[in-house]
């Protein structure tokens, strides 16, 4: 019988589940790290919150450790290379919380409309202030909305319920799809210039790390409003005090903070400024919907085999995985490929298979493109997940099956639809197994997509290589592989290196400087 640890408070219906399903469960919380450690190797599952920290060190003591699962969204305290590295399956539970969090926004904004905290505090000191506290209505006003996703959809919904105007920022937002959420699909500038109230609802990445930096506060309106039940890092909070100091941001609340627990932070006491403790999932029925989720789905992979929600593994049937793992490694690479490479939002994306690859169930391919494209954007998607986040944002997806063998035994094209226009990828496997890109934006290039890479589109021109070279020499970095496609002989060239470094910022705008150079830009797989 399997046996489950659940290391962290959690609703007792989480381990009912459990014994319902045939799986022993302990239910052993606050344990040390050296503590969890001497246990933890008798466990097939462990069941986790956020206070755990499930460490390089303490799976490598799990010895029968199979699957961790968190009951929540944020998977922070997982190292889940390590646990990849060990073949430790991680789920989450990724929908849970989000009409918790959601409705969290909507209360942090209605407080900061009315001063509600600072109200309470001086009519409880007995001082009665009632002209000090003008508060705005929110009817008629503006919500700026940073990620329309699922608990964004929740508060634009909550939002048009108030009577306020949405606009909303968010790449993978169509079109057709701001229509039916009733919101304007709008760029980051128009937003910041019209909101009235902001609120964040992205998932922090390299993209949208700081997206709420200095200068895009300076390009807010006079008096803005921002609430951020999200992620801490998504805003710059020393330019956040600022510019509440200074009165050009009118309020802010924040329930998540860049180093947590906030103890000690340089906003706390700045006027208008309201905070809470990380609050967004906390509620009785949060609480008791990721508690059932993550019994049920770490219950059917222990016992069946399903895998539902798993952050670093597809969901795939015992038959199927050995034919399907190298095409879902091809697939994955080139939907991160063309993530990374094509600008502005996604209308719709096509995966084509070709060949062998035709002879097989396309749905996993699809679902590897599809997280490999959303992961540039969110640190939460998932193979499973990816095709339902893709039609919640309205992106249109469509799969081809093409049984004819072209100049490859077999062959994934993966297209994307853009605001300049279509951008277009292909790879196939060498020797059934290894990933290889064969075509980029209709240039044939053969290149390994792994590590650390440098992208460029230059002049094919005599003297380029040498001074690229050169170059990246100066800044220390060294070429691993050098893959060179061109249309035609002095027509547009384009350059894929892989190198034993990260690209920096700096290296890559040196490169763009290069006479010829189009564009440079850094990738990483």
């Amino acid at each position: 019988m399997p046996k489950v640890l659940i290391s962290d408070k959690m609703d007792p219906k989480a381990a009912q589940i459990f014994r319902e399903r045939g799986v022993e469960v302990d239910e052993i919380t606050g344990k040390t790290p050296e503590e969890l450690k001497a246990i933890i190797g008798q466990y097939d599952g462990l069941a986790i919150r956020s206070s755990t920290k499930v460490t390089k060190e303490i799976l490598d003591a799990a010895t029968n450790l199979k699957v961790v699962g968190r009951a929540g969204i944020g998977v922070d305290n997982v190292d889940i290379p390590a646990a990849s590295a060990r073949g430790v399956v991680v789920m989450n539970t990724p929908f849970g919380n989000s009409i918790t969090t959601a409705e969290h926004a909507i209360a942090l904004m209605f407080a900061l409309a009315r001063q509600l905290p600072e109200a309470d505090a001086s009519t409880q000191a007995g001082k009665w202030e009632k002209n000090r506290f003008m508060g705005v209505e929110l009817t008629a006003k503006t919500l700026g909305l940073i990620g329309a996703g699922n608990i964004g959809s929740i508060v634009a919904d909550r939002a048009r319920g108030l009577k306020m105007k949405v606009v909303a920022f968010d790449p993978f937002l169509t079109p057709e799809r701001a229509i039916e959420m009733g919101v304007e699909k709008v760029d980051l500038d128009t937003l910041l210039a019209r909101a009235d109230f902001i609120t964040l609802h992205t998932p922090l990445t390299d993209q949208t790390r700081n997206i709420l930096s200095a200068e895009n506060l300076a390009k807010t309106k006079k008096g803005v409003r921002i609430i951020n039940c999200a992620r801490g890092g998504l805003i710059d909070e020393a330019a956040l005090k600022a510019g509440l100091d200074s009165g050009h941001i009118g309020g802010a609340a924040l329930d998540v903070f860049v180093n947590e627990p906030a103890k000690d932070s340089p906003l706390f006491g700045t006027p208008n400024f309201i905070s809470t403790p990380h609050l967004g999932a906390s509620t009785t029925e949060a609480q008791v919907n990721v508690a059932i989720q993550v019994a049920e789905q770490m219950a059917d992979y222990l016992v069946s085999g399903g895998v539902t929600n798993a952050l670093n593994m597809p969901s795939l049937s015992a038959e199927e995985a050995p034919k399907l793992k190298p095409y879902m490694a091809l697939a994955e690479k080139l939907g991160s490929l063309v993530g990374q490479l094509a600008h502005g939002a996604l209308s719709s994306i096509a995966i084509e298979v070709e060949g062998a690859a035709a002879e097989l169930n396309q749905k996993p391919i699809t679902g590897a493109v599809l997280a490999g494209l959303m992961r540039v954007h969110s640190d939460t998607v998932n193979m499973v997940n990816a095709p339902y986040l893709a039609k919640e944002r309205g992106l249109e997806v469509r799969e081809v099956r093409n049984e004819r063998e072209g100049d490859y035994h077999t062959l994934v094209r993966v297209t994307v639809r853009t605001e300049a226009g279509d951008r277009s990828v292909a790879g196939t496997l060498f020797g059934n197994q290894a990933p290889r890109l064969v075509e980029l934006f209709g240039i044939k290039v053969e290149a390994d997509l792994a590590g650390h890479m440098l992208y460029i589109v230059n002049e094919d021109a005599p003297g380029f290589i040498g001074r690229l070279g050169t170059t990246l020499g100066e800044a220390g970095v060294n070429i691993g592989t050098f893959h060179l496609g061109r249309r035609n002989a002095g027509g547009e060239a384009i350059l894929l290196l892989s190198v034993d470094e990260p690209v920096t910022p700096e290296l890559a705008a040196k490169v763009r400087a290069l006479p010829g150079v189009r564009t440079a830009m850094a990738l990483a797989f």
